[in-house]
């Protein structure tokens, strides 16, 4: 499979050249492994932490283990072993200067947070690898944004069948780098990997099938308010069991949560926030999309363009080493912005059409 190059590499490089560790989360299948292996593929020893035998060995002698996997070394997959962490402090702590002697890669935001936040702050970098943007599969990974170019906002006219077709595909490296891939296959796969691999994991659901169906109500509400009150009633679910699998999406990656923008910060985390999927491919997928022009012209075809657009943001903004801060703004009366960008002290509306031909009061809003 040939290698694509990520905008996130540089700030990997960077990392690893001042902190002792360096923590690299993101979704399965997003180019984590791919990506430090290729820019450490010679200096780095590699270890995956997925197999039975060797989590055992890490979880029952973790000293030993350590000892026998020195750096600098690259641990894949440690959320299957986070007691590993305190052991890797101590052994940080004993060559304090020495920067980029562990890279950790995971696939669980929240419990690597957590136990990065115990034993490794201070110690380590934390860096987040979503799958593909766009820019990075059309092999411009370093692009500016076009409000750093101090330009006026430009027309960029592309084919829109191919645009849409690229949707139905999303972003993950193996179907960009496998054009003849089945992608409703590769997702449907994905799926149900995530389901028994990460979902299992985090929360005790014992109705995977259920799960599923959650999934697939979640996605027709892509790009809309989270009514969550809603949601449940009509899976027949507990509010607090929606709530509580939300988080699991969240933490593993598979949903953003869109937070209405207020100045007050407080106002940001009461009020109703909108959900999209994080991966577009994903979304058309589980809403059982699979012709281009169908997924165009039907009545997703606004949420399928407007999931692509904040996730191609959080993409890039994660590219560059940023924790994307993504919001949108609404008025009482109904006067909407769909995404406000925080970034350098700014705030850049966007407003999202999916028209080819858009009104030429948008370009200038």
């Amino acid at each position: 499979m040939a290698y694509i190059e990520r905008s996130l590499g540089k700030v990997i490089r960077k990392a690893a050249g001042e902190f002792p560790a360096v923590v690299l989360t993101g979704p399965r299948q997003s180019g984590k492994t791919t990506l430090l292996r290729h820019l450490f593929r010679e200096t780095h020893r590699y270890v995956s932490l997925e197999p039975p035998d060797v989590r055992a060995a890490a979880t029952e002698d973790p000293r030993s283990f350590l000892e026998l996997h020195s750096p600098p070394v690259i641990f894949d997959e440690i959320q299957y072993v986070p007691g590993l962490m305190p052991y890797i402090k101590e052994r940080i702590d004993a060559r304090r200067g020495k920067a980029g002697r562990y890279l950790l890669t995971g696939s669980q935001n929240l419990l690597l947070t957590e136990k990065v936040t115990e034993s490794l702050v201070g110690r380590t970098a934390m860096l987040r690898l979503l799958p593909l943007s766009y820019r990075e599969i059309s092999k411009t990974p370093q692009a500016a944004f076009p409000w750093e170019r101090g330009t006026s906002p430009k027309r960029h006219r592309h084919a829109f069948g191919p645009l849409w077709e690229s949707f139905l595909r999303g972003g993950y490296p193996e179907l960009a780098a496998n054009p003849k891939r089945d992608a409703a296959l590769w997702h449907s796969s994905y799926v149900q990997t995530y389901l028994e691999r990460d979902v299992r994991g985090l929360r005790q659901i014992g109705d995977l099938t259920q799960f599923q169906a959650f999934l697939r109500a979640l996605a027709a509400r892509s790009a809309q308010l989270l009514n969550v009150t809603d949601l449940a009633r009509d899976l027949g679910l507990a509010v607090n069991t929606v709530k509580a699998w939300i988080s699991v999406l969240e933490a593993t990656y598979q949903v953003i949560i869109l937070r209405p923008y207020f100045r007050n910060v407080g106002k940001r985390l009461v009020k109703t926030p909108k959900v999209y999927f994080a991966d577009v491919g994903t979304l058309c997928y589980l809403a059982g999309l699979k012709d281009a022009k169908h997924a165009m012209s039907g009545p997703m075809g606004g949420a399928i363009f407007e999931t692509a657009v904040v996730g191609e943001m959080a993409r890039r903004l994660s590219g560059r080493g940023e924790q994307p801060q993504l919001y949108f703004w609404r008025t009482s009366t109904g006067v909407e912005v769909d995404l406000v960008v925080e970034t350098a002290g700014k705030l850049i509306p966007i407003e999202v059409k999916s028209s080819a031909t858009p009104a030429e009061g948008l370009l200038s809003r």
